[in-house]
């Protein structure tokens, strides 16, 4: 039987370790070498990132982390010893990345908890991926569009 998604991002969090929000603020602040990874697409981090967060898409994220891709991303390749926290909108692909980092060699990476859209309920700041300050009620409305179901097709 085929799984679903929910069954994917399950089996992930039963294997990574998931870092909350507030600790995750908490750990930027007492360890600035934490690096934060937004993994949404270009047109989602528009909405707003945390501050400093190197955005690179999920699509790209793998050859992000290897050397011999047009994709590469020095700091990251160099980042496996230290923490890595990843991101997405609700908390479920930055699992499923959280996984694919463990098994290639990362030793402290974690998923943001309950995504942006977590970070900003706790009324965190964001920016744009100039530095920016964004409105956290703005970004709340683009965070949470409708959920498509069967039957609203």
């Amino acid at each position: 039987m085929a799984k679903t998604y929910k069954n994917l991002v399950a089996e992930a969090l039963s294997q990574i370790r998931e870092i909350f929000p507030w600790d995750l603020q908490d750990q930027l602040a007492q360890q600035p070498d934490t690096l934060v990874v937004d993994i949404r697409e270009p047109n989602e981090v528009a909405t707003g990132t945390i501050a400093k967060a190197l955005l690179i898409p999920r699509g790209i994220l793998e050859s992000a982390c290897e050397w011999g891709y047009s994709d590469t991303v020095p700091i990251l390749v160099n980042a496996r010893q230290q923490p890595v926290v990843l991101v997405c909108r609700s908390g479920n692909r930055s699992a499923l990345a959280a996984l694919t980092l463990q098994q290639l060699g990362y030793e402290q990476v974690y998923s943001l908890k309950t995504g942006i859209r977590g970070w900003n309920d706790y009324d965190l700041p964001l920016v744009t991926p100039i530095g920016e300050p964004v409105d956290g009620e703005w970004a709340d409305q683009l965070l949470n569009p409708p959920v498509l179901t069967q039957e609203s097709v």
